[in-house]
Formats: structure tokens, sequence, C-alpha cells
């Protein structure tokens, strides 16, 4: 059932942001408000509070203290679209408690996170009002969209002013099974390509006239498929190859297509470069005579935090919590994780269970909400205090 007013003025500080933040129709690239109401809570704390707008994309800088080590909380308040209202239990931006559950788009992914690192931080900082170091806050509206003008743009600016971030940790929603089961202390790379496959239009009826060109590319197609890239190591499993999509003619049944359009995506470890991988696509369909193109685009390469601060306090924390082991995994997908690696400081991803991420009634746990809190407020304190 929805909170009523009485549950509300019981409503713990992490439940209450989190579904004020949900109310927010933030759909990517919208914040809607989000980021200036973190950023009143942040402001009250201390912090330096730096918008930064690129495009259409809002992003927010905040920073409390000038010495390092710089702790920074990485996250993103931009939401994927709900999809057709009809299909939801309650308005996806009308937050909802049923069964112990926070019901809203974004309560998973990543919110209720958001929520949980502004009420950790402002605890840790009532313990700790003299902590050394600094604590930052990376929030974007650009993660779940094209990524070029979010935290991209945001890490630029920072490098060019010697700002470096010593340890980030990313909200993205890592558990699998139950509350830090999981940590992300690492990515895979992904690189898409648009492949494009020229032949010669015709009638089927006269084939010798023309030049099928999903005929001609079915093989290497099938070859790519097949391929092992390589055997991954100890942090990553092997590179995987996708086809996403296939598309060819002009919707009629007797007339041979000119191009093959195919969109493909690999996701690399770190035993590969994009550079190497294309070298080996382009060889195998120069191998089986196609005249093609592509298209390339590198969204991220791989990165690793190994065994260090970030990766044993997180772990610390969580254990301390929850009583229960955690597991390193480099497993899904990117995240702007990708982004803060390259500058050398340490990233590790730890959210809330990620089974409804992306879905119609995404939820997280109210609990879970609460002990996400703890473990954030732990790591400051192991990190900073």
């Amino acid at each position: 059932m929805s909170f009523d007013s009485t549950a509300d003025s019981l409503a713990s500080p992490t439940l209450e942001l989190a579904r004020d933040l949900i109310r927010r129709h933030s759909v990517t690239p919208e914040d809607a408000g989000c980021q200036p109401l973190m950023a009143e809570r942040l402001a009250a704390l201390g912090f330096r509070i730096e918008p930064m707008r690129f495009g259409e994309v809002d992003n927010l800088w905040a920073r409390r203290g000038s010495d390092g080590p710089l702790f920074c909380f990485a996250g993103h308040t931009d939401v994927v679209p709900p999809g057709p209202l009809t299909d939801w239990a309650s308005d996806p931006f009308t937050p909802e408690i049923r069964d112990g559950l926070l019901y809203g788009r974004g309560a998973c992914d990543m919110k209720g996170s958001l929520a949980a690192m502004i009420t950790a931080t402002e605890r840790f900082i009532a313990e700790h009002p003299d902590h050394r170091g600094s604590i930052a806050f990376l929030i974007t509206s650009d993660e779940e969209g094209p990524s070029i003008d979010g935290t991209r743009r945001v890490v630029e600016a920072l490098s060019a002013r010697d700002e470096r971030i010593d340890y980030a940790l990313v909200g993205e929603p890592s558990s699998h099974q139950r509350l830090g089961d999981v940590i992300k202390n690492g990515r895979r790379g992904s690189l898409g390509g648009r492949l494009r496959i020229r032949g010669k239009q015709g009638h089927v009826a006269y084939p010798q006239l023309a030049d099928n060109p999903v005929h001609r590319a079915a093989p290497a197609l099938a070859e790519l498929c097949a391929a092992s890239w390589d055997q991954g190591n100890d942090h990553f499993p092997p590179t995987s190859f996708q086809i996403s999509n296939i598309h060819a003619g002009t919707g009629a049944d007797n007339v041979i297509p000119g191009e093959l359009e195919v969109l493909f995506n690999l996701r690399f470890s770190t035993e590969q470069t994009p550079e190497r991988l294309q070298q080996r696509i382009h060889a195998i369909l120069d191998r089986h005579g196609l005249d093609h193109q592509i298209d390339w685009r590198v969204s991220g390469h791989p990165f690793l935090t190994p065994a260090g601060a970030l990766v044993e306090a997180a772990q610390a924390a969580i254990l301390s919590v929850t009583g229960q082991p955690t597991q390193l995994s480099t497993v899904g997908g990117t995240s702007d994780g990708r982004f803060i690696a390259p500058t050398g400081a340490q990233v590790v991803e730890l959210g809330p269970i990620n089974a409804t991420i992306h879905k119609v009634n995404e939820c997280v746990g109210v609990d879970e909400l609460e002990q996400l809190s703890a473990i954030y407020s732990d790591i400051l304190r192991r990190l900073l205090r």
C-alpha cells in the first residue's frame, strides 16, 4: 500500500529523500530539480557547490575540504523512460511502498543510492566534522543517455585544473541476491560498430543480374559470431561479440537488397584493445571479399581497481553492516566509472540489488536503503576519519 501521512512522519531521512527524488520526472537528459535538491543538503554541510552544464546536460560538482585524499560519490539523477504507464501497478513517478519495497522509476537505478549517499555523508560529518581529506559528489543527468556531456566532461574539467579524485564510489546497483554480495571493481570495454555491406539491387527472378549482400555476408557473420577473441583473465571473462540488429531490403519480397546493415557490439577485456579488434574484424570481412564500411564507436575502455584501500574499505564495511562477505566482479554493462578510472582513481561500484533496474515496477527494499546508507558511512569512516 502507499505511505499515508502517519507513515510519512515516521519515514527515515534516506527514504524521505529517495521519495523526493523519485517524484521528479528526470528522464534523460532532464535533471528536473534533483541536483538542486541534493546541492541544498550538501551546502548545509559546508560543501562548495559548482553546477556544471554542458550542452543540454546538468551536472553537479560539490566538494567539502581542499586536502587529499579526495573521496568522491558518483552517480546520476537521470532515469530511463517508464514505458506504458498502464503496465505499472502505480504511477512510476509517484513513489509507493508495498510489502517493504519502494516502487518508482529510479528507485533502484539510482535515486535510492543518491539518497543513501547524502544521508551517509550527513551522518559521517556529524560524527567527524574535522575529518581528514575531502569529500565530493559528481552527479550527472546523462548516464542513461549518450554520456557525452555528463561525467566525461566534468572529469575533463577537473583534470584541466589538476583536481584529482583518489577514491570514487559509483552508486550503480551492483548487488545480485542480497545487498553487498557483489562489488564491481572494474568493467569491460565496449566497442560498437555499424557495418554496411554493399551489393547490387535487382529482381529476385534475375539473381544473375544482382549481388545479394545478405547471402555474401552470411559466412563472414557466422565466422564473427563463432570467433574466439581471447580467453579473458583472472578478472575478466572472454571478449564477446554480439549482433544486435540486421536490416536489408525495401520491404518487398521480390527485390534483392542493395545493401545490408548490421549493428554489433564487443564487450572486451584488458586482453584486447579496440584497435586490435577492429583490425581482426576488417581482416575477416576482407577475406570474404566483402565491399564494406564500418563506423566504429568506443563507448568505454576496460578498467580494473585491484585490491587496495577502497576495495578493502568497501569489503570491510559490507561485512560490518550485513555480517556477510562480498565478491568482486567486472561483469555487466558500462558505467560512468569508465570516465573516472583513467585519471588514476580507485573506482568501485556498490549499490542495491539490481533485479528490477530498467523494468516495469522498479523497486528497492526500504531496509536495503538504510543498510546502504550505513555501509557508505562506514566506508567514509575507514578512509577519512
